[in-house]
């Protein structure tokens, strides 16, 4: 495949995605939507947000590790019990972070 071909398809799917994403959003913002629409929509980030760090927490790596051997999955649970005591983002972050490190390098990978 010649090198104009590569970049054919490249530009050809920015310019779909572009639309893909653009238009509904343009069309949208147009149109006063009805509030149960908008609490609806206003929960689309933080489900799809769960669904990717659940996966990667559940099954770090595309393979199931046993929940106690799982340090990922154990400083979710720290970062979960961090951010409902403390009610901050960015402690439980900080917390989360340094418990992975310190369960990684109990438990190992």
């Amino acid at each position: 495949m010649s090198t104009t071909a590569i970049w054919a398809v490249v530009v050809g799917m920015a310019v779909a995605n572009f639309l893909v994403r653009f238009v509904p959003i343009a069309l949208v913002s147009r149109v006063e939507l009805p509030k149960p629409v908008e609490r609806w929509l206003s929960y689309v980030p933080i489900a799809v947000m769960g669904a990717l760090v659940a996966g990667s927490v559940v099954r770090p790596g595309g393979s199931f590790v046993v929940p106690w051997a799982n340090p990922w999955l154990l400083a979710s649970g720290v970062t979960a019990l961090a951010y409902l005591r403390t009610r901050s983002f960015l402690g439980a972050t900080v917390i989360g972070m340094f418990s992975f490190v310190v369960l990684r390098t109990v438990i190992g990978p």
